[in-house]
């Protein structure tokens, strides 16, 4: 999964601590990362490089002008690409399936229990292949009339998808295996983190009571309060113009056309 983000031009750059990062991912390095700032997927990325303490070299792309190294890797020119050994890679699970693997230490993201570990796959693939749907049906959707019941029904698919996640997580936690964080939090908190844009846009989330969503306001707190996550994440308002694009339905966005024609993550 990659994105390719014509509307990010609207700020060119990361801000805040994640502007920080980048700029200590600016030297020469083997491993590169063909990034934007904005897009969820490349921060899924970047959580693990951080998690795993990889050196890196962070190269911001303008969707505009796609610098010709990029396109040789990844015709689609879309990012998050990777760059290891002069070799591509890209679709941001599989990047991130590869960093654990080629680089174990000093943490692994991934249970060693061949069933612990085929079974955090099936949820890393449940945010990707409904959660994140799940999410831009709500986000995009353009209410037809006054009493339009539509926006009711895509908050609650989305709420849907949210709670069959967390009732999947270890009862204790804090984290969607246990006490460690595990690429199962790390696939699915760009987007945790992005909720707020629902309540700037669609009315909010509206996350009802129970044990279940005390567990997800649990796992939340843990996750937004990791220094990886803080670390690459820019300042809210530079999100805003952005996000407004998908509120509206208008933004070009691989992820919002396939969303606009009822498709998957491209």
């Amino acid at each position: 999964m990659g994105q390719d983000h014509p509307d990010s031009h609207l700020f060119p750059h990361a801000t805040g601590a994640a502007a920080k990062m980048v700029q200590e991912h600016q030297q020469e390095a083997p491993l590169k990362l063909y990034a934007g700032w904005f897009c969820p997927f490349v921060q899924r990325v970047l959580l693990v490089l951080l998690e795993k303490k990889i050196p890196f070299q962070y190269i911001e792309v303008n969707p505009y002008h796609k610098p010709a190294s990029l396109l040789s890797l990844n015709p689609r020119g879309l990012v998050p690409t990777l760059e290891y050994a002069g070799k591509p890679l890209y679709e941001s699970t599989v990047v991130c399936e590869f960093l654990e693997d080629a680089y174990p230490a000093p943490m692994r993201l991934l249970p060693s229990d061949p069933y612990e570990r085929a079974r955090a796959r099936i949820w890393i693939d449940f945010v990707t292949s409904r959660i994140i749907p799940a999410f831009h049906r709500f986000l995009q959707y353009q209410p037809k009339s006054e009493d339009d019941e539509g926006l009711s029904r895509v908050r609650e698919e989305f709420l849907d998808k949210l709670r069959q996640f967390t009732e999947a997580m270890d009862p204790k936690g804090p984290f969607f295996l246990g006490e460690e964080v595990s690429l199962v939090d790390l696939g699915i908190a760009p987007w945790a983190l992005r909720l707020w844009v629902f309540d700037h846009f669609k009315g909010g989330v509206r996350i009802p009571q129970g044990k279940i969503w005390e567990r997800w306001e649990r796992w939340l707190s843990a996750i937004e309060s990791r220094e990886s996550v803080v670390n690459t994440t820019s300042e809210k308002e530079h999100y805003v113009p952005i996000y407004k694009r998908y509120a509206d339905d208008t933004a070009m966005s691989e992820l919002a056309k396939a969303t606009r024609e009822g498709k998957g993550v491209p």
